[in-house]
């Protein structure tokens, strides 16, 4: 028998941050996961081709380097190198312009006055705005709710921001924001874009604020990498944990969080070991905690009523591609960005994530693209480009928009067809794309779980990002924080509040709950590894 002041259950970002911060606090903390592997969804590989390394998940992490959380933990001690790319985000209009975000706010203004003049000064409006008001956004998102500190900040520095007209834009449906603001296309579409990153709707309150918040930490922060692949800020996370005497088990499946009396007490692996401990930190998805891990019959009845509404995000399609050369845009933008989005239009745009909301596999799909050796040569040969693009289709699938007959099976042959439609859409703005093509691999819904469970049917935001399903109502109405309401039991993964992103905030806010509750006595007394 082994037991430990705490375990963690997953080894994704916020399950390692968890364990970091418990570490740090002198605790005794075990970290159990599932996979060959640590990371969850920042793990990278050579699968597609030996020379090229292809991020397996996630690649980009502008809330990482936005995130209190994870600077704190200063992982360049532990090997962490940011890259960027020469321009942080394109979008190339059917015209072949370019509308370009750049780290520097003057080369962004001067990009959107090419595509329309004036653009470029409501853009240094939008930033000068953001300046007042943006850390405290921010800081509100990433805490406990409710951010009491960053709130009142945000209050003070509100009418200096644009007061309650400020307020009114950013509530606003990102489609009607982005025609407030600015004039082109283009600026429209690189922050409607933007928030398609995310589930809601163009049409829905809190896409605009979405939108706001992803475009002012692409212009603040960019939109980072780390140099080797997205495995080496696992890597540096992992480092950390075990400088500080933390232990990591991988190969190692949970399949129960033994609960006595409305108390966490041990949890049990798939091999039979059994480890207790009085804390457990779940970075895991709500719906396999909640009645899989954790017995439905050991539930506070708020959880079990409330998670018979829960809604997953939409699933995932991700193509991954080795190429022989650049990408052949048929309009070279001045500076290569390391993020593309692939939309014709703003109407386009509205009418795909409408698709995706109403059980229809897009026929045009919105294509998050990453040009990873453009931002990172080290990712692959001189020359040549590790490339990637996902796209978001429904949970459940009713119809197929397009020609191809998808089901949703999401087989073989299905994720195949679909990557093929992925990569019209290419073809399309960069003719001769299928000549680089030296090697692609198709990761569909089914592969995403396989290789990380909490990735349900694709989902990568532990559940939908809508505002029914935000703040308190995360990941049921009247939660908002890490308890459960067993004691012990916290929730540390993208499940709770503040939601998807690898910014480490739900893990770092399981970690303090469980550290706070201890200093009041509600846990008992610590325990010491035996």
């Amino acid at each position: 028998m082994t037991t430990y002041d705490a375990i963690v259950v997953g080894a994704g970002p916020n399950g390692l941050v968890a364990a970091n911060h418990l570490v740090d606090a002198g605790w005794s903390v075990l970290v159990l996961e599932a996979q060959p592997e640590p990371g969850g969804a920042v793990r990278s590989d050579r699968e597609v081709h030996p020379d090229f390394v292809h991020d397996t998940f996630s690649s980009f992490y502008p809330l990482a380097a936005a995130s209190p959380t994870i600077r704190s933990l200063r992982l360049e001690d532990h090997g962490l190198t940011w890259r960027h790319a020469p321009a942080v985000v394109g979008h190339q209009g059917p015209d072949g312009r370019w509308a370009l975000l750049h780290l520097e706010r003057e080369l962004t203004a001067a990009s959107l006055d090419e595509l329309e003049p004036g653009d470029g000064d409501a853009w240094l409006a939008l930033c000068a705005q953001w300046d007042r008001i943006g850390p405290h956004v921010i800081g509100a998102l990433l805490t406990p709710f409710p951010p009491v500190r960053h709130g009142l900040g945000a209050l003070m520095r509100l009418p200096g921001a644009g007061g309650l007209g400020l307020v009114r834009d950013l509530l606003m449906p990102v489609a009607d924001l982005v025609r407030l603001r600015f004039r082109s296309e283009g600026a429209r579409l690189l922050v409607a874009g933007n928030a398609s990153h995310a589930d809601i709707p163009m049409a829905a309150p809190g896409s605009g604020l979405f939108g706001v918040l992803m475009v002012m930490m692409a212009q603040t922060v960019g939109f980072p990498v780390p140099e080797g692949g997205a495995g080496e800020l696992t890597a540096a996370l992992t480092s950390r944990l075990r400088s500080k005497g933390g232990e990591l088990l991988c190969g190692a499946e949970v399949t129960r969080i033994e609960v006595d009396g409305r108390r966490v007490t041990a949890v049990r692996t798939a091999s039979g070991d059994r480890f207790e401990s009085p804390v457990v930190v779940a970075d895991v998805v709500a719906p396999r905690l909640f009645g899989d891990l954790v017995r439905t019959e050991d539930l506070p009845d708020r959880i079990r009523k409330g998670m018979r509404a829960f809604q997953l995000d939409p699933g995932t399609v991700k193509v991954d591609w080795a190429l022989s050369g650049p990408v052949p845009w048929r309009t070279p933008p001045s500076h290569a960005p390391g993020t593309v989005h692939v939309a014709a239009s703003t109407t386009e745009l509205s009418r795909t994530t409408e698709q995706c909301q109403n059980r229809t596999v897009p026929d045009r799909p919105f294509l998050l693209v990453g040009q990873m050796t453009t931002t990172d040569p080290s990712r692959s040969p001189a020359g040549s480009e590790s490339l990637w693009a996902y796209s978001h289709v429904p949970q459940d699938v009713e119809r197929d928009a397009g020609d191809e007959g998808i089901a949703g099976r999401w087989d073989r042959a299905e994720c195949e067809r679909y990557a093929d439609r992925m990569q019209a859409r290419l073809e399309d703005l960069a003719p001769g794309f299928g000549d680089t093509v030296q090697a692609r691999r198709v990761l569909g819904p089914r592969e995403f779980e396989e290789r990380d469970a909490n990735l349900v049917g694709g989902a990568i935001n532990g559940g939908t990002a809508q505002l029914h399903q935000q703040l308190v109502f995360r990941p049921v109405p009247g939660m908002g924080r890490a308890e459960t309401g067993i004691r012990g039991l916290y929730l540390g993964s993208a499940s709770a509040h503040p939601g998807g992103g690898v910014h480490g905030a739900a893990g770092m806010n399981a970690a303090r709950a469980a550290l706070a509750h201890h200093r009041l006595g509600a846990l008992g007394r610590r325990t010491s590894r035996s």
